[in-house]
């Protein structure tokens, strides 16, 4: 599945991607390249902890 992600540089020079479709889902990079790559590991862990707690949620119904 594909995610849209926002880019923007900080004040710092590091670049910062957003996953607007998952709140809280965000990460950074020295380099555009590589602050894609850390928002695609983001993305997996984010989306591991919502599968975690729906199966928690589901077993509690």
């Amino acid at each position: 599945m594909k995610y849209k992600v926002v880019i923007s540089e900080g004040e710092d020079g590091w670049y910062v991607v957003e996953c607007p479709s998952i709140p809280g889902c965000i990460s950074q990079g020295r380099t555009i390249e590589e602050a894609l790559d850390n928002i695609k590991d983001a993305i997996y862990g984010c989306l591991e902890v919502i599968k975690r707690i729906e199966m928690v949620c589901s077993k509690a119904d």
